[in-house]
């Protein structure tokens, strides 16, 4: 018995390695967040594909790691002192594994909180917005007549690309000159709101040249063109 059969979720998406990281996900904005920055830190891993089109997250072994139903969650099977754990939630996942190789994150403390807070400046308003602007724009338009919910989140999309554009004043990237977890976490959004809604347009993200600038810099990653992919979509 391998330390990973301890962990329900591998016996619907079965290791073929279980000394790699085991990865479920889907190819959301916020599940590339994860095989991006797996990627760039070219740590050993394994995606499986857990198709919320099909409520693969809402199965009972997927809520044994995950217990909010949501993508993405993660096994590490050389976690703290050498056992392995499960994480979910993307922001987590993403300290985590900055925190256990020491990159993607600054190593000075003050460095460490300004990029935690622009981490959770992406987790507490960024998703959670632009996601619901996506939703009554791209989604809902034929199910609600009043176009308050549509108006609101979309003026809240504009405002946080406000947020963005001026933080990214005279910054390559959000904590300056180092690419970070707080960039993994954002741009996946960005380019959501452009490329997946298709709603560029509507939030005028063009005028927002420092953050089309930087989304541009990130997608020319190599971690960031090949994480976008992963897990492959049937």
């Amino acid at each position: 018995m391998t330390a990973l059969n301890s962990f329900p979720i591998t016996q619907r998406w079965k290791p073929t390695d279980d000394r790699k990281i085991q990865l479920y996900s889907f190819a959301t904005p916020n599940g590339v967040k994860i095989s991006i920055a797996l990627e760039e830190l070219g740590l050993p891993y394994e995606a499986h594909l857990a198709h919320i089109g099909q409520d693969d997250q809402k199965t009972t072994e997927f809520l044994s790691l995950s217990p909010n139903g949501k993508i993405p969650a993660l096994i590490d099977p050389d976690g703290p002192d050498g056992e392995p754990i499960g994480i979910f939630e993307s922001g987590a996942i993403l300290l985590y594994l900055a925190e256990k190789t020491g990159k993607l994150i600054p190593s000075d403390p003050v460095g460490r909180l300004e990029c935690i807070q622009w981490l959770f400046f992406q987790m507490a308003s960024v998703g959670p917005m632009f996601g619901q602007f996506g939703h009554f724009y791209k989604f809902a338009a034929d199910k609600v007549t009043d176009p308050y919910p549509t108006e609101r989140y979309q003026n809240e999309t504009k405002r946080l690309l406000g947020v963005l554009e001026t933080r990214l004043a005279g910054r390559q990237w959000i904590m300056g000159d180092d690419y970070t977890i707080a960039d993994i976490a954002t741009f996946p959004w960005v380019r959501t709101v452009r490329d997946f809604y298709e709603a560029g347009d509507v939030v005028g993200l063009d005028g927002f040249t420092n953050v089309t600038a930087w989304l541009e810099r990130c997608l020319e990653r190599p971690a960031s063109q090949k994480g976008l992919k992963i897990p492959a979509r049937p």
